[in-house]
């Protein structure tokens, strides 16, 4: 009797170790859907750009679309000039899939309409007139991440894999941290040879979670 209360106390115990307090299993259980959760909300780099004139307050909003579809996560994107919210620089959509255990990849596409999606993070109902076959891979830009303990992922695109013409660009890359409280992200173009053209000099964007 006392070797079955003790066997059943266990499995209770591993029960709950993958739980919350009501039962119900944490995220951390998935690593996929960790990181989608981190990058979603809105965030901005409103406390870096007040330390550092250097830095722009920028506006970052996600949110996941699509949720039907069971090959990954797809989130729709946009950043935007705090001065100028209605008109973003940027829109993308991720496609975040895990390739191998514990690499996950972002692959980064174009829409080919984007301002019919301006402001779309507050109502992704608004892209499901849209599928993966309208939209235009950015090759070569997808940044793979690994989680590299239970508060953070990093990761990066791959060598000059990224082209960009932008002020004379050749390549792109860009370097990521995620966190619950937000993202670092360091964007720059480079030249032929090798020279940073466009970009942050001193270090990534700084997006903390507002939402």
């Amino acid at each position: 009797m006392q070797h079955q209360f003790r066997l059943m106390s266990l499995v209770l115990a591993v029960a709950l170790a993958g739980s919350g307090c009501d039962g119900k299993p944490h995220h951390s259980d998935n690593g996929l859907e960790v990181l989608a959760d981190w990058l979603s909300g809105v965030m901005d780099s409103s406390a870096q750009a007040e330390q550092d004139e250097q830095y722009f307050n920028i506006r970052l909003a996600a949110t996941p679309i699509w949720p039907d579809r069971e090959d990954g996560i797809w989130l729709y994107l946009e950043q935007a000039s705090a001065t100028d919210l209605r008109h973003p620089y940027r829109q993308r959509i991720y496609h975040l899939h895990e390739s191998e255990r514990g690499q996950f990849v972002s692959d980064v596409y174009t829409l080919p309409d984007p301002d019919t999606a301006i402001g779309s993070w507050r109502n992704p109902d608004v892209l499901e007139e849209y599928g993966p076959d309208d939209l235009q891979l950015r090759a070569g830009c997808s940044v793979y991440l690994r989680r590299e303990d239970a508060l953070h992922f990093a990761g990066a695109t791959r060598g000059r894999e990224c082209s960009s013409d932008l002020n004379g660009a050749d390549y792109a890359t860009s370097e990521v941290v995620v966190t619950a409280q937000g993202i670092d992200s360091w964007d720059r173009g480079f030249n032929a040879q090798g020279e940073q053209v466009w970009g942050a000099l001193n270090g990534p964007y700084q997006f903390r979670r507002k939402s």
